[in-house]
């Protein structure tokens, strides 16, 4: 058969987990078995794009109309767009990643030839603290319906699995659990990450990586900031990502003096890590975060709302501690490590060691060849 085709679509690279995974299996996925097609669309005017600021080295095919926002004409442009893709690359396997670009590319794989092997990627999932009920209904409706159109279904960690079979989307016997890989890039010293960033060597610096949207909470930073601000006069809370509620959070930061820094989209998030004490996350619901991985694998330990996939990355007591979603418990959480330096170490060293044996990029990239190969050699066999 020679290589196997695999066409891989999703709507937008924007900065954050999936794109970081995808990236990794363009550059990771044995060329000698395998090519690639990387098709996506643009990502919106607040974020940054990791194709431009992180994997310009990867090529890529623009799809206009795609994108994360539903407007139907351009969903129309992008799903005929599709079809056109999936009829000229004659893939073997098309693999989608989210939830727009799984409803726009399994729904085109019905006009494909040759019947390709149809895979999706929950790399978290939607059903959780996104919308209301009844458009979460509507959304768990559509899943289902896609389910008996897709051959096997990835999922970042058991919990986002059980969470979607609870659900009654897809059947487990379809479902593979796939934990992120990472490219590992070297850390800088803490002297020097400190003075990149304009920090003393006595602040006492708690980051939070990622996009400042409704459901990372950002409300909950400037909440638990509020709370431990009197108690720790040299704490700084240092915020690197963007998003829609960002202006809000300036806003709030300004208004009542709150010792929380915004940095903005960065392309150098090793400085951050290895200039902080503790990473903090205070999602409502998360898939298997990246940033938690990267902050174990500087070797310092997370405090995080146990939702989603995130008590797979943090082991309570072991790497960091899990909070539930209220501000008091999350403080009580971030002042125990702040307070025990050698605690704080413990769980550091830890996680690195946990992080170093899990999240290589080549387990995978390895684990998704396996898989690829294994469903398709099923298919054909069916």
């Amino acid at each position: 058969m020679g290589k196997i085709r695999v066409l891989r679509i999703i709507a937008r690279m924007n900065v954050g987990g999936p794109a970081v995974e995808i990236s990794g299996l363009m550059r990771h996925l044995d060329s000698g078995r395998f090519e690639q097609r990387l098709v996506t669309g643009w990502c919106d005017s607040h974020e940054e794009d990791y194709l431009t600021t992180q994997a310009s080295d990867i090529s890529v095919t623009r799809l206009q109309g795609l994108g994360r926002a539903v407007r139907p004409t351009d969903d129309v442009q992008a799903f005929r767009q599709i079809i056109g893709q999936i009829r000229e690359y004659r893939p073997h396997i098309i693999h989608t990643h989210t939830a727009k670009a799984g409803a726009l590319g399994r729904s085109a794989a019905l006009f494909a030839k040759g019947n390709p092997l149809v895979i999706h990627t929950y790399h978290g999932h939607i059903l959780n603290g996104y919308f209301s009920k009844p458009k979460t209904q509507a959304i768990v409706q559509v899943e289902r319906t896609l389910a008996t159109r897709t051959d096997r279904f990835i999922t970042v960690g058991a919990q986002v699995r059980d969470e979607l079979l609870a659900a009654r989307i897809g059947a487990f016997d379809k479902y593979a659990v796939i934990p992120p890989g990472l490219e590992v890039q070297p850390f800088p010293s803490r002297q020097a990450a400190r003075e990149e960033l304009g920090l003393s060597e006595h602040d006492q610096v708690v980051c939070v990586v990622g996009r400042v949207t409704a459901i990372k909470r950002p409300d909950r930073v400037a909440e638990v900031a509020r709370i431990l601000a009197p108690r720790f006069p040299r704490l700084v809370f240092i915020v690197a990502g963007a998003g829609d509620l960002e202006a809000e959070l300036q806003a709030t930061i300004e208004r009542e003096r709150l010792p929380i820094k915004m940095l903005g989209w960065r392309d150098d998030v090793e400085t951050i890590f290895a200039a902080s004490d503790v990473a903090l996350l205070t999602s409502d619901n998360e898939g298997t975060p990246l940033s938690l991985i990267q902050a174990a694998l500087a070797g310092i330990p997370s405090v995080a709302t146990n939702v989603g996939a995130v008590s797979e990355v943090v082991i309570d007591q072991e790497t960091g501690l899990l909070a539930s979603t209220e501000a008091a418990d999350i403080s009580a959480k971030l002042e125990t490590l702040l307070s025990d330096d050698a605690e704080r170490s413990r769980l550091g060293n830890s996680g690195r060691v946990r992080a170093q044996r899990l999240y290589t990029v080549q387990r995978f990239a390895n684990d998704h060849a396996s898989l690829y190969e294994d469903a398709l050699r099923s298919k054909l066999q069916a």
